[in-house]
């Protein structure tokens, strides 16, 4: 584990100081385990399993990008298996019947890789998702979390930024992204649904561009992107103008976030994000640039190319910036490491590891 990744776990430690007792005791189901996102709550989870209490961590993932080192110095206390979410049977899976807590985000989130992959992103939102909410919809569970997405809105009105939860969304049905944004909603619907209908205390976050340890350099996003640029001494290559705009969430301020819709204890959906500053990509390659000088001694610069990709960009949104006041009245959600503090962190996360590497 990094220094900083380190810095992160206390930092969402003592924002989930209130609601430590609800892990007491309780067994966790993880899909999706080995990605981005996992890597934080996983060691999260790692790092204070006996102050929380938690009794038992079950990590679900089909290791379709690769099976992390990080995955095996967990400690006592979980059980990673290999796991198609799709058409694999979770009761199959030894305690998972027991689960206190579902934690569902067994998805492709990259456009890049969702595009390629179309027909497993669908059946990882839709049946994934139908199998684990009709086996845990009888089993008393205290909070099933799953991962939608801010690309549910599509590409908002102007007037509907910052966009809140109520916006109906501007989205194509047949686009090179549908695979990904109407899976998404229609995975919100059945959440939905089986809240009323089976009373289960599901919770819905919409995750706006998230960033920071655990992502994987090829994961093809734009902060992975720009990171492994700098971090191989290389030129930020943008492929668009660098006009559109996003606000930028680092991973711990959005994991403490999760955390409180999963402990929250009803049927709820919550933007989670950072609301300012909305910038454009150029101006976050110029944050990466600077802080990479600082943490590499970066010599590269900001370039701007064609993608090579046809649809590279279609319906790629051209705002993107959450409205997070219910989080924040409900949950008492409040990020507050900013885009420059983020970007730093994520670089010096990227300099440690490769000086774990070494050492090895």
């Amino acid at each position: 584990m990094t220094a900083t990744t380190k810095q992160d776990l206390e930092y969402i430690h003592s924002k989930m100081m209130g609601h430590a007792e609800k892990f007491q005791n309780s067994t966790i189901v993880i899909t999706g385990c080995a990605g981005f996102l996992g890597y934080c709550f996983m060691l999260y989870f790692s790092q204070y399993r006996q102050e929380l209490g938690i009794r038992k961590v079950i990590g679900l993932d089909n290791f379709m990008l690769g099976r992390p080192k990080w995955l095996e110095s967990l400690g006592e206390g979980f059980d990673i298996h290999q796991f198609n979410v799709i058409s694999d049977n979770i009761a199959e899976v030894t305690d998972a019947k027991n689960a206190d807590y579902v934690i569902h985000m067994a998805s492709i989130a990259s456009p890049v890789f969702y595009r390629k992959h179309p027909i497993e992103t669908i059946d990882a939102n839709i049946w994934g998702l139908r199998s684990l909410l009709e086996f845990y919809k009888h089993n008393g569970i205290k909070g099933f979390l799953f991962f939608s997405s801010s690309e549910i809105y599509g590409d908002p009105t102007p007037d509907a930024i910052p966009t809140d939860e109520e916006y109906r969304g501007l989205v194509s049905a047949i686009g090179s992204r549908a695979c990904y944004d109407e899976a998404k909603r229609f995975g919100e619907t059945m959440c939905m649904l089986f809240s009323q209908v089976h009373k289960m205390p599901i919770g819905v976050a919409r995750p706006f561009n998230n960033y920071g340890p655990g992502m994987k350099l090829n994961d093809k996003r734009v902060p992975a992107d720009f990171a492994q640029a700098v971090s191989l001494n290389q030129d930020i290559v943008i492929l668009s103008s660098g006009s559109p705009t996003r606000t930028f969430c680092y991973v711990a301020d959005a994991v403490v976030g999760y955390l409180k819709i999963l402990v929250h204890g009803k049927y709820d959906y919550f933007n989670i994000g950072i609301d300012a500053p909305e910038i454009s990509v150029a101006q976050l390659a110029d944050i990466y640039a600077r802080a990479a000088r600082d943490t590499f001694g970066y010599s590269g610069k900001v370039v701007f190319q064609a993608p090579e990709e046809d649809n590279y960009l279609t319906h790629n949104p051209q705002r993107r910036c959450p409205d997070i006041s219910k989080a924040m009245r409900i949950l008492g959600y409040e990020p507050q490491i900013s885009v420059e503090d983020g970007v730093h962190r994520f670089l010096r996360h990227i300099k440690e590891s490769k000086a774990e590497e070494l050492s090895w």
